[in-house]
């Protein structure tokens, strides 16, 4: 198991490496989280049932890394972030229920039994299992009920090993820190370190490793530059957006509000790997730019507590705006909503405000309802008839006029609109600019040469690459010896 020193310092990456790596060796590795908090979902297998169920994108990362189908084992307990009524609490797939903060810590205890029970049918037929903690085991705080760390650890006998972030500064006292708070029972899990993001020449850091032998008597794993192939990689947490503001400039600008509780944003990887498309993410406080050829308004996890942001952003006048200059929208499950007239939520789903007045660019209205379509899907293009494949998470349904120009075709069933001058289309499918013919043919029509990149063999490449550099950096040897 890795566990971090604190948020954000890499595991998700390194598991995933970890898990190439073994694979590259002929192991049967799996990967596995207890407990994930993100609104970047996948649609998984329920093994035994029809349909599927919501893992983490990350899981689903590492199960690409492993070569095998993703399985809602991998993460039991999935917390997806809405507005005023808490977290989304998903348990083995399914919806379990909501949740705030205060009262999750109360439930937690109950569902150690179903993480536990994913990870027996997780191990079955395999020859590792590969784990990765939340946030950080020393936030002693949370130990009492912890299932994402020591916690689970201690449970099922676990080894750990603890990863530095050595780009933020501090890693030797975060590593020493954390020796130090730790009771004896979890330190004792714990069989080494590892340092990771370390740019420039590493044995630098050889005195750093004696230090931190002489606080903590662990041995180091070795030393991780930092893995530029990474950056190819689908993205979980949304605190990476705030690097993602902009990049170099190209023939096409595509902005993307960033929507307080945005989900499922690597559907924008593809365009991100595009030459010519230049990707933008737009923080509240900023105006979309001008110079934008095609904005996308992302999924999100509370449709109508975005849209009333959005507004508040004076994000609805500047979309305005682009569209009278000739600009393109897409609208993204979430984002699909926003764009018609009106989102209407009876039953208080989604929070307090039961109805708002939406964007207004596609003649339709949504009305929430309890009842949520979590599916991996097949699909056509209707505008050009190019096979699409991606997945579906979302409550409520969408009608009106501009549904009888649909964008795509799922599973036979028409889905999603399309203004009458065809600038704006809004859809309930994930992931359709993964598919490289439609992504090809969309871009030419926003006059710009598209394609050439093969986005999910991008994806592999990068996977194997960060498997050499763990390889290389990493005693993997001894890594693999200290698992169970």
């Amino acid at each position: 198991m890795l566990q971090g020193t604190g948020s954000d310092v890499g595991k998700t990456v390194l598991v995933a490496g970890l898990c190439r790596a073994a694979r590259n060796r002929g192991l049967s590795v799996r990967p596995f989280k207890p407990q994930n908090m993100s609104n970047n979902a996948a649609v998984a297998d329920i093994p035994g049932e029809a349909g599927g169920g919501e893992i983490g994108r990350a899981q689903w990362l590492q199960a690409i890394a492993c070569g095998v189908a993703p399985s809602v084992h991998m993460n039991p307990v999935l917390l997806k972030p809405q507005s005023d009524v808490g977290s989304q609490v998903i348990v083995q797939g399914k919806v379990f229920g909501q949740a705030k903060a205060r009262d999750y810590q109360q439930l937690k205890p109950q569902l150690m039994g179903a993480v536990l029970e994913s990870w027996e049918k997780l191990g079955e037929g395999a020859d590792l299992v590969i784990v990765e903690g939340a946030g950080s085991p020393a936030e002693i705080n949370l130990r009492p009920r912890d299932i994402a760390n020591m916690g689970f650890a201690t449970r099922a006998d676990v080894p750990v090993i603890l990863v530095g972030d050595i780009d933020r500064g501090g890693v030797i006292a975060s590593v020493a820190g954390t020796h130090l708070i730790l009771p004896e029972e979890d330190r004792r899990m714990i069989v080494g370190y590892l340092i990771n993001k370390f740019r420039g020449d590493a044995s630098l850091f050889d005195d750093g490793i004696t230090a931190i032998r002489g606080f903590t008597g662990w041995p180091c794993f070795g030393v991780v530059p930092w893995l530029k192939a990474a950056a190819l990689l689908p993205a979980e947490d949304s605190v990476i957006l705030e690097r993602l503001a902009g990049g170099e400039r190209r023939a096409l600008k595509v902005a993307v509000p960033v929507l307080g509780r945005i989900a499922n944003f690597d559907d924008l990887d593809p365009l991100r790997a595009e030459p010519q498309v230049e990707v933008v993410f737009v923080n509240p406080g900023q105006r979309l730019p001008e110079d934008a050829g095609l904005v996308v308004i992302p999924g999100s996890k509370s449709t109508i507590s975005d849209l009333l942001n959005f507004r508040e952003n004076g994000w609805g006048r500047d979309l305005e705006d682009h569209r009278r200059r000739g600009g393109h929208v897409v609208g993204i499950c979430g984002g699909y909503q926003m764009l018609g007239r009106r989102v209407s939520d009876p039953d208080g789903i989604e929070g307090s405000v039961r109805e708002t007045e939406g964007l207004g660019l596609l003649d339709v209205e949504t009305v929430m309802a309890p009842e949520k379509t979590v599916r991996n899907v097949e699909a056509r293009s209707v505008r050009y008839g190019e096979p699409l494949s991606g997945y579906e998470i979302h409550l409520g349904r969408t009608t009106g006029p501009d549904c009888v120009r649909p964008a795509a075709i799922i599973n036979g069933v028409e889905d999603g609109a399309t203004s009458p001058d065809g600038r704006v289309f809004g859809t309930y499918m994930h992931g359709l600019f993964a598919a490289d013919r439609f992504r090809a043919r969309y871009l030419e029509s926003l006059g710009i040469r598209g394609g050439g990149v093969d986005y999910r063999a991008e994806v592999d490449r990068a996977l194997d690459e960060i498997a050499g550099e763990l390889e290389r950096h990493l005693d993997c040897d001894a890594i693999f010896a200290a698992a169970r």
